[in-house]
């Protein structure tokens, strides 16, 4: 709440993911995807507000205290990737004692021996260099950092995995190698299941939540993909009519595909609003080719579309 105004950071975030899915969470930097992260873990600052259910194994992870949140779920029960590796490892410890530690509080391998052999195994899952194992967190570039990170979150096996920007500092193979890992860890099985911001059993099984902006990574893994812009989800899809036909029906995901340097490259005019400053209306009016009058009032989602004049399948207005 900057000067005592109160920001809505994200709002009417309706979705669910189930045993054995990946799903994307796409937008602009800024439309509020990683708040949304910490808030199902419980690290939102002390004056944050939330409202609503995330259920995860029969736990609602927003009414939550905090010595549940610690001692039962986080690494238990969701493993994290975070966007900033470098600020969640301990800097005075090589990775290779994070990994052993992670290894022996979330695993049941006992022994030094095993230990260290689960330790290393963990890296090479995250195409983290062995050789770098006894370096400490400012010793690694922002690319190892982030496979160190990873190598951690993967660790436990745990239900849900919490990728955001799993894929930071990497180049296009390991891009590939680490997606493929995460799309594995969803296919393995696990004591408990996936997560719902709703109510429902979440089955049984591993789900991804996976945040990023590197589309040609989510369209490799995800099952579903979920489109934030200003604080809202303003789509949801299943991948494959996303990313083939027919197509986004957003015009906002739509601008975000013909950014592709293999589509359009046309990038989206203008930018996003400040979450504090939002209009009365439709968000994306402003920069949307598609805009009239009744973008003037804020489109409640229809389906799977929250617009007023979302594309048909055949390319027509609504």
């Amino acid at each position: 709440m900057p000067g005592g105004r109160q920001v809505a950071a994200v709002t009417d975030a309706h979705f669910d993911v189930a045993a054995g899915e990946c799903l994307a969470l796409i937008g602009e930097s800024g439309c509020g995807k990683s708040v949304l992260a910490s808030a199902l873990l419980g690290l939102l600052p002390a004056n944050a507000q939330t409202a609503g259910q995330a259920h995860l194994g029969g736990l609602d992870l927003l009414t939550a205290d905090e010595r549940t949140l610690a001692r039962t779920v986080r690494g238990r029960m969701i493993g994290l990737i975070p966007q900033s590796p470098a600020a969640h490892l301990t800097p005075v410890r090589t990775i290779r004692s994070q990994l052993e530690e992670t290894v022996a509080q979330l695993t049941g391998v006992r022994g030094r021996a095993a230990v260290r052999h689960a330790a290393e195994a963990a890296a090479a899952r995250a195409a983290f260099p062995v050789g770098h194992l006894d370096r400490h967190p400012h010793e690694l570039s922002g690319g190892l950092a982030q496979r160190a990170a990873t190598a951690l979150a993967l660790v436990g096996g745990a239900p849900l995995l919490l990728a955001d920007e799993p894929t930071t500092g990497l180049d296009r193979d390991l891009v590939e190698r680490t997606v493929d890992e995460l799309r594995r860890h969803v296919e393995a099985p696990a004591g408990t299941g996936g997560l719902s911001t709703e109510d429902g059993d979440s089955g049984h099984g591993r789900a991804l939540l996976m945040i990023t902006h590197d589309l040609t990574a989510a369209e490799r893994i995800a099952d579903k993909v979920a489109v934030m812009y200003a604080g809202r989800l303003v789509e949801l899809s299943d991948a494959q009519a996303f990313f083939g036909e027919p197509g986004p029906r957003h015009p906002y995901s739509r601008g975000l595909l013909r950014a592709l340097p293999d589509r359009d490259f046309t990038p989206i005019p203008g930018m996003p609003p400040e979450l504090g400053d939002l209009p009365g209306g439709c968000a994306f009016a402003i920069r949307c080719e598609r805009a009239t009058d009744a973008c003037a009032h804020r489109p409640w989602p229809t389906g799977s579309v929250a617009c007023h004049h979302p594309y048909l399948p055949e390319g027509a207005h609504a």
